[in-house]
């Protein structure tokens, strides 16, 4: 009888491994597919996608496969999906240009496990919603308010964490600045305290989003679905004493975005609204402590990079009168400065890139996607196409000069329908960084050989990016 039940046991196993093995296999049984290969059976080739950018060399698994393949266009199995990687402008453009027609955005399931209330909703019409809530607040008109909040609070972040130190780690501090502005521009928080409290639980969701999705104690993953949790709690609190607030008419329904979705959303569901908040303020924050990173790491490279950057913001400090602040008009002034910080986005891009979902069959370049598939869009492997940057891995600045890079070429915040709705939010509170940087700070690296990348999940220098800093003269 014991050997009769191992035996089932067994058997059911074999069977189930052989049902996913067929329907597997199936997925790649269309005629006219990209080439491409498939990987190890179910895995695919996802330890290799992700290894690659763990290794310091993020465009490898792609570009290797360009040149193997001799196609723009390949197939793999990524993530538990059959995807159709695409690289290069005219790739992008069909991806951007078909957004809602022929694909949609699509996560990996580890998204949808961590923020539940995705599953939930349609998000084609959920993106829009979002979109047309931000809108007021995120395009130039609606910032211009902000950039007096912004600068008071890079003055007191230099000044409490960067002065009188000697040796600092960059990556943590450009986190707690970025985090620090979306917490005060999203939910008008402003005490350090809850804002550290808060940012640990943020941090754990942004390591782990992205991560492979095995929920065991002490794996990312698992951190990261806990530490949702804690947070969706914590900003469903928030958010009905926002609401009593508001309505009590002791706060302005305008004062900040969390204010703005919690009398605009009718009878969505607490958590679900909480789960859109938590997720701004992960990319509020994530990606641009990423760049503001890396533009500390390439000023300490090329010191004639910043001494155009100082002179520049030396040049905005001399119209001013006393201790006045930052105005609208001085941050359009800043020309070579955002040049900077675009050839940074340019060679180490903040998000590699993201995946869309076909929700019909369609040809692309010649070859037959089926409806269903993933595509994955890659923007580093465009930026680093000496097509379309010749040496690519040369960092210049002047690139940006002029009408800038041809269409579709330089995609740091995607494009069509999708293009990331915070792309002015980013770009106001990077130069606002970069100006109360270089205008108290010279540097220089701790370890200057060691310019080593490590995607885990978004980019960050291998050991957080060491300085030793002093007062500038």
């Amino acid at each position: 009888m014991y050997l009769a039940i191992i035996f089932l046991f067994i058997s059911s196993i074999l069977l189930s491994l052989l049902f996913l093995l067929k329907k597997y296999l199936s997925n790649f049984s269309y005629p006219n597919l990209p080439p491409g290969k498939i990987g190890f059976p179910l895995i695919g080739e996802s330890f290799s996608f992700l290894s690659a950018g763990r290794q310091g060399h993020q465009e490898k698994f792609i570009t290797d496969r360009v040149g193997r393949f001799s196609s723009d266009v390949f197939k793999t199995h990524i993530f538990g999906s059959p995807t159709a990687v695409v690289t290069g402008a005219s790739g992008n453009k069909f991806l951007f240009t078909n957004e809602n027609k022929l694909v949609v955005s699509w996560w990996p399931d580890s998204v949808n496990k961590i923020f539940p209330s995705s599953m939930e909703t349609s998000s084609k019409e959920e993106a829009k919603k979002l979109r047309m809530l931000l809108l007021p607040f995120l395009k130039p008109e609606g910032l211009r308010r902000y950039v007096g909040v912004m600068d008071e609070i890079a003055h007191r972040h230099f000044e409490t964490e960067w002065a009188n130190q000697d040796q600092l780690i960059v990556l943590p501090l450009t986190k707690k600045f970025t985090f620090s502005i979306a917490c005060r521009l999203f939910l008008s928080m402003d005490d350090p305290e809850r804002i550290r409290k808060l940012g640990e639980p943020f941090n754990r969701v942004a390591t782990g989003v992205l991560s492979i999705p095995i929920n065991l104690p002490g794996t990312r993953f698992n951190r990261a679905i806990k530490a949702s949790r804690l947070l969706r709690k914590e900003v469903s609190a928030i958010m009905r004493r926002r609401k009593e607030e508001v309505k009590a008419g002791k706060v302005s329904a305008e004062q900040d975005i969390l204010s703005h979705m919690c009398m605009s959303i009718g009878e969505t569901k607490d958590d679900h609204v909480a789960d859109k908040i938590i997720g701004l303020l992960v990319g509020g924050h994530d990606t641009a402590s990423i760049v503001c990173t890396f533009i500390v790491s390439y000023l300490a490279d090329f010191p004639h990079v910043y001494k155009r950057v100082l002179q520049e913001q030396k040049d905005i400090l001399t119209e001013k009168e006393g201790n006045e602040g930052l105005r609208w008009e001085d941050i359009e002034k800043m020309r070579y400065s955002w040049n900077v910080a675009c050839e940074v986005m340019r060679i180490v891009p903040p998000l590699s890139g993201t995946f869309r979902e076909a929700i019909d069959h369609f040809s692309l370049k010649g070859f037959y996607i089926p409806k269903g598939w993933k595509l994955y869009w890659s923007a580093i492997a465009t930026h680093k196409n000496p097509d379309y940057f010749p040496e690519p891995d040369r960092f210049e600045p002047n690139r940006f000069e002029g009408s800038g890079p041809k269409p579709y070429t330089y995609v740091p915040f995607g494009g069509g329908p999708r293009m990331c709705p915070g792309r002015e939010y980013a770009r106001l509170e990077i130069l606002i960084f970069m100006h109360h940087l270089v205008k108290k700070f010279k540097w220089e690296k701790v370890f200057p050989k060691e310019n080593k990348v490590v995607v885990d999940p978004l980019p960050i220098p291998a050991k957080g990016l060491p300085i030793r800093v002093s007062p500038q003269s």
